[in-house]
């Protein structure tokens, strides 16, 4: 594609010459020849100067002095939103892999009281149990599981091995990816006398809003009753573990290996790092940012803040306390120094003369 058609497709502003035949996207630090690149994170500016790549793209706003230090010219598409502009050309030059085909594969299994729309894609080995709902538009894939009375919305796509068990409810454009299980029994058990547990039912369902998406791996546990509630526009990334009865409020994003624990209320458009311990019967306010490998042992009450460490503190309270850390070693090679002056000093005074002995 020429330079001159992508900035046409973006609506960017071009400077430089528009019939350079562009093949690849590629990230900065990478790039060759032939390739177009993005400057979203002006941390990554320091490329600019050594980039191979042949075009690109920057903010409007974004003043390149590094252009200067450049010994091979590079053209530069000015647009509105660098990264956003960017997956637009992933997906021209990389498009998406076929869907799948819109049919009922012949190995599927069917219950006869399953509602299933007309135009939906259900993959080989696929077993839809008694009185589900299946939505227009839905792409089950291979090797998933749905159990009786689970509904699923418009246009949702669950990918190969997926497990939604017995009265889940899933939203529409709900994306679910490989080996996940929605709706697993929460961990429930009561002590008893003599030192065994005694299971504690789990009869509630999980509910996942529109617009949500599950990574890989991910269990989803049933509420032991009532709802565990994914909601709207939620992302989990892969590896996650949700508990019975947890409520994680729309648009908030979690990464990797985070563990939630029950009856755990998080709020809208939070942000949690990956592997965050967060304990259970707490709430966490709207808008809060937590960092990598905290641990949350009590709520957070104020919205907007941010807050990190073992136990996660707010961020700059944690910074205090880790510049203090770092000087631990010197401040005790100092006590012991000081400790052994103080010694000599009590010899000294025990040796000397007093008024009396003279």
């Amino acid at each position: 594609m020429r330079l001159r058609d992508i900035a046409k497709l973006l609506d960017g502003k071009l400077s430089g010459d528009g019939d350079i035949e562009i093949v690849r996207v590629a990230k900065i630090e990478e790039a060759g020849a032939g390739d177009v690149t993005f400057l979203a994170n002006l941390k990554y500016k320091k490329f600019v100067s050594t980039t191979g790549a042949s075009a690109l793209l920057v903010a409007f706003d974004v003043v390149l002095d590094t252009m200067t230090q450049r010994s091979v010219p590079i053209a530069i598409i000015k647009v509105k939103d660098p990264y956003l502009s960017f997956l637009r050309l992933v997906d021209e030059f990389h498009p998406p892999a076929v869907p799948l085909k819109v049919e009922i594969h012949p190995t599927a299994v069917v219950a006869q009281s399953a509602r299933i729309a007309a135009d939906v894609a259900i993959g080989a080995f696929v077993a839809i149990g008694e009185r589900c709902t299946i939505g227009p538009r839905i792409s089950l894939y291979p090797g998933t599981i749905i159990g009786d009375d689970v509904s699923i919305g418009d246009e949702s796509i669950l990918y190969a091995n997926v497990t939604v068990q017995a009265g889940c409810r899933i939203g529409r454009r709900v994306i679910i990816h490989s080996g996940t299980v929605i709706g697993s029994d929460g961990f429930g058990f009561a002590p008893k006398e003599d030192g065994t547990y005694e299971k504690i039912p789990q009869r509630g369902i999980v509910v996942i809003e529109d617009d949500a998406e599950i990574g890989a791996n991910c269990t989803i546990d049933r509420a032991s009753l009532g709802e565990t509630r994914i909601g709207r526009g939620v992302k989990l990334d892969n590896l996650i573990h949700v508990a019975h009865n947890v409520t994680i409020g729309e648009n908030t994003v979690i990464a990797g290996q985070t563990g939630i624990s029950g009856s755990t209320k998080i709020g809208k458009n939070c942000q949690i790092a990956g592997q965050v311990g967060l304990t259970g019967h707490i709430q966490i306010a709207d808008r809060t940012i937590i960092g990598a490998q905290s641990g949350v042992p009590k709520s957070i009450t104020e919205p907007g803040k941010t807050y990190f460490g073992y136990p996660a503190y707010e961020i700059h309270e944690t910074l205090r306390m880790q510049a203090a850390a770092r000087q631990l070693p010197s401040l005790l090679t100092e006590i012991r120094e000081l400790r052994h002056r103080i010694e000599e000093l009590e010899e000294r005074l025990k040796h000397q003369s007093t008024p009396e002995d003279l």
